[in-house]
């Protein structure tokens, strides 16, 4: 039987707290208009914590609907610098027609928990949440302090949650040296069941990129010389086509030279696109690390049939590597040309060292639960809040520890239909965040 002060009650609550979270509808569309639930999943998490002897504080940082929780737990030595845990609570949409269960369930069945935000992130909210009520119920106090973040509107670049807090809220993160939230701590199995957990130390860059192209509004029985939607269009097709050099970053080298010391497979640089491709599922997100990539998303022109347009708009994911912005910007310039008007919501790269107490501490966590195991720096193709938190010289990490099965593609399910985490996972995950806590 399960001791009610143990990790494992803790863990088992990590899985109800997410199957909760996920159940309350909070999708983020980036539209104000079409807002859902951020609200309602802010007070769930206000609730539990102050169930659970929390003082905390509540901001409002976007009109009624835009809501973030922050606690302080006290550590044992208030001169070191405290750290920081912070996790997000919107969703990406989701279509219940394409899903097996519906996305908002939060079903627990065959060994995952279903729905949108299963592992983006509303598994490492539940497991963060235990964990905070955990310490807090039974009086365990850390090294140092704590500051647990759960936050509004990252799936739309964070204006109404961490960046709104960096730059208004500053105050609440007093102290805080380091960071570790979503999308790194998860394994991947290489070779012969040797695990390695992928610990994310960097990220791209993201521009969220508007282009415009302006013609001469007519017609459409007419013949047009001056036509913005067949100029937008051969530049979109130019763009999307289009592939920027390859470079090597040192968070990728140091992971391709694990993985080779883990299976001894060569990552030659003259094929190192084909020799990515050996990793499997995983290979999508380190294959995305090799390049700067712009894709095409969404267009926008016109509003009758018969009528061409004076304007005509597309909007383009761009994702850029550490360092490589400048170049971007002029390899962009020289592909367009001066016609194509650009505008962008810009948010920078993020990158850091894979050494320190800190990362020790992670894999000595990860090495408690999973004997044999390795951990592995690794940059991330999207982005995180941590591009927020590291404008207050936060020192930022992914660290969302999940002991995976060898055959789930688990990068698939990111944004993914039928986007599910393993139960026993989450409990995984709660005892080797618990480890580093108490080590870190």
């Amino acid at each position: 039987m399960t001791e009610p002060n143990s990790i494992d009650a803790a863990a088992d609550e990590a899985v109800t707290l997410t199957s909760d979270l996920i159940r309350i509808d909070t999708t983020n569309t980036g539209d104000p208009d079409t807002l859902i639930g951020e609200r309602a999943a802010a007070e769930y998490v206000a609730e539990q914590l102050t169930d659970a002897g929390y003082e905390i504080t509540y901001v409002e940082s976007g009109g009624a609907d835009r809501h973030n929780v922050i606690v302080r737990l006290a550590g044992a030595d208030p001169s070191r610098g405290a750290l920081l845990i912070h996790g997000h609570l919107d969703v990406v949409p989701a279509d219940p027609a394409e899903w097996s269960v519906h996305p908002f369930s939060g079903a627990v069945q065959d060994g995952y928990v279903w729905g949108r935000g299963a592992v983006d992130m509303k598994g490492m909210v539940g497991m963060t949440l235990a964990l905070a009520r955990h310490y807090k119920i039974h009086g365990i106090v850390p090294p140092r302090d704590i500051v647990f973040a759960f936050l509004a509107d990252e799936e739309a670049g964070g204006k109404y949650g961490a960046q709104w807090l960096v730059e208004n809220r500053p105050e609440l993160f007093e102290g805080v040296t380091e960071a570790i939230s979503e999308v790194g701590g998860f394994s991947i199995t290489l070779k012969d069941d040797v695990r390695a957990y992928v610990i994310e130390t960097a990220e791209k860059g993201i521009r969220w990129m508007k282009l415009r192209v302006r013609g001469t509004a007519g017609h459409g029985s007419m013949i047009h010389r001056d036509n913005a939607v067949t100029k937008l269009a051969e530049a979109v097709a130019k763009l999307g086509s289009h592939q920027f050099p390859l470079v090597l970053t040192d968070s990728v080298r140091e992971f391709l030279a694990g993985v080779t010391e883990i299976t001894g497979w060569d990552f030659p640089e003259d094929d190192l696109e084909g020799s990515v491709a050996k990793l499997g599922n995983i290979s999508r997100m380190i294959g995305a690390t090799l390049r700067d990539t712009a894709n095409p998303t969404m267009l926008t022109a016109g509003y009758k049939s018969n009528v061409i347009p004076s304007v005509a708009e597309a909007a383009v994911d761009c994702r850029i590597l550490p360092g490589r912005i400048e170049a971007f910007d002029r390899e962009l310039d020289e592909l367009l040309g001066p016609d194509i008007e650009k505008e962008w919501m810009e948010l920078p790269p993020v990158e850091t060292t894979f050494d320190g107490a800190l990362v020790d501490a992670m894999t000595a966590a990860v090495l408690a639960e999973d004997p044999g195991a390795r951990t592995l720096p690794y940059m991330l193709s999207g982005g995180t809040d941590a591009k927020s938190f590291q404008q207050l010289g936060i020192r930022n990490f992914g660290f969302a520890p999940l002991k995976l099965p060898a055959d789930l593609d688990f990068s698939a399910l990111f944004h993914g239909v039928d986007e599910r985490v393993p139960v026993d996972a989450l409990k995984f995950g709660t005892r080797v965040l618990d480890r580093f806590v108490r080590s870190s």
